[in-house]
């Protein structure tokens, strides 16, 4: 490993895809159920690889090619390894719902004052947070890791690789019930990271607010912030009709959060509060200063079909279509129905990966539609379809018949929630809004 490690000092670009090569990177031929990178390292050599790291000795031609027991394993030590030598603060971020949001938001204030490294996209994975870690230089002061997973043990598995000394849950809610088990399951699966910090005498940021974090997080040292006096950090909705506005303050703060200016955001619904407050809080902590704060979460505007706000010419289209789960399905339903607008639709997409439990929290979301008289409603996907009976009549298997159906008879003047998982595709029906 300390060899591999030297060369990568001298080339510190990883490649994974020979489509996307930078010159002396190192490229890790990594295997998935439908590739074989092995077959790729050749290649990847002949346009400017400088290492290409394998696992099967077929493909070994000269000393150009390391040869490993297994690539990923590989990736994942030389990640570790390289996570030893750095001594900046590492904050993991986890969560069913608002991590990539929060991450996002995190980075947007702490970037006012530091250098910092924050995971990219959604790269949260197995590979994703190795591939991170080994982009931190010198230069940077702070790196932000997100952590997804969908079964119990890769939480676990990802703080060993990144070695967190700061840490937050974002909520804990229903989803991936199929891989972790069920919802307990899901709340082991994430409590994986306060375990880990606090084994290993990290601090967390926790949400005052939610009772189930406080109650795992009980014996930890942590950091809180919510809506309650007795939070480290406090905060106040101002409004979110539809951009969330808020005020808040550290409990040390003399001046009352009514004196205090408000921060106007981009991001719709106010289920982004908590995620906002956990930005500011966090920024505090780290001695950013009140108008650093303001002004980083004022700039950040959402993308990559997250909370995104899409004044088109003909309707005000709230595009978060990029991931759903029984829990923020409900949020944004509920923040929808609040909202002050004349006309009003969703646009909604079926949940994945829910197991048994698919049919049942289907039916859940209809009758909550239902109860806060949401009756103008396109369902997409066979899961909605299955749960779904009268008065919701607008029902399609998939994106592209929706897309006909919007194009056959056009919405106007309207503003619409489109909701769904990323695997029913509803960023489709935006041309049609």
């Amino acid at each position: 490993m300390q060899e591999l490690y030297k060369h990568f000092l001298k080339h510190p670009e990883i490649c994974t895809d020979t489509r996307e090569i930078k010159k002396g990177s190192l490229f890790f031929a990594l295997k998935g159920d439908n590739f074989n990178a092995n077959q790729f390292a050749e290649k990847a050599l002949k346009e400017g690889c400088s290492l290409a790291i394998i696992d099967e000795l077929q493909y070994k031609k000269d000393d150009r090619y390391v040869l490993v027991a297994d690539v990923l394993t590989t990736l994942q030590q030389l990640a570790n390894y390289h996570r030893k030598q750095i001594t900046i603060p590492v904050i993991a971020i986890t969560g069913t719902n608002g991590k990539t949001t929060s991450k996002e938001l995190i980075n947007a204030v702490l970037s006012e004052k530091f250098k910092v490294l924050a995971t990219k996209g959604n790269l949260n994975n197995h590979i994703g947070v190795p591939l991170t870690l080994l982009q931190i230089k010198k230069e940077h002061e702070l790196a932000i890791i997100e952590m997804g997973a969908n079964h119990q043990g890769e939480i676990a598995a990802l703080c060993k690789i990144a070695e967190p000394t700061f840490g937050m849950i974002t909520n804990i809610g229903k989803a991936h019930l199929e891989g972790f088990g069920g919802a307990e399951g899901v709340i082991k699966a994430k409590n994986e990271l306060y375990q880990y910090i606090g084994q290993h005498h990290g601090k967390l940021f926790v949400n005052a607010d939610n009772e189930l974090l406080m109650k795992l997080s009980a014996q930890l040292d942590k950091i809180t912030f919510g809506i309650g006096k007795e939070a480290s950090y406090q905060g106040v909705l101002v409004d979110s009709n539809p951009f969330v506005k808020l005020k808040c303050k550290s409990n040390e703060d003399k001046q009352s959060l009514t004196e205090k200016n408000p921060i106007e955001t981009a991001l719709i619904g106010k289920y982004n509060f908590e995620n906002i407050l956990a930005a500011a809080c966090i920024g505090h902590y780290f001695n950013v200063s009140e108008q650093q704060i303001k002004n980083g979460l004022e700039k950040y505007v959402p993308s990559n079909n997250r909370s995104q706000v899409m004044q088109t010419k003909k309707n005000l289209v709230l595009l978060d279509a990029y991931n759903a789960n029984p829990s923020s399905m409900n949020a944004a339903i509920e923040n929808f129905a609040q909202m002050d607008r004349p006309e009003k639709l969703v646009i909604l997409g079926d949940m994945l990966e829910l197991g048994e439990e698919s049919e049942k929290e289907h039916k859940q979301i209809l009758e909550l539609l239902r109860q806060r008289n949401i009756l103008k409603a396109i369902l997409v996907g066979p899961h909605f379809m299955k749960a779904a009976n009268s008065p919701f009549t607008t029902l399609f298997k998939t994106s592209e018949e929706a897309l006909k159906y919007l194009k056959q008879f056009p919405v106007n003047n309207t503003t619409v929630l489109v909701k769904g998982s990323r695997g029913i595709k509803l960023e489709k029906l935006v041309e049609a809004l």
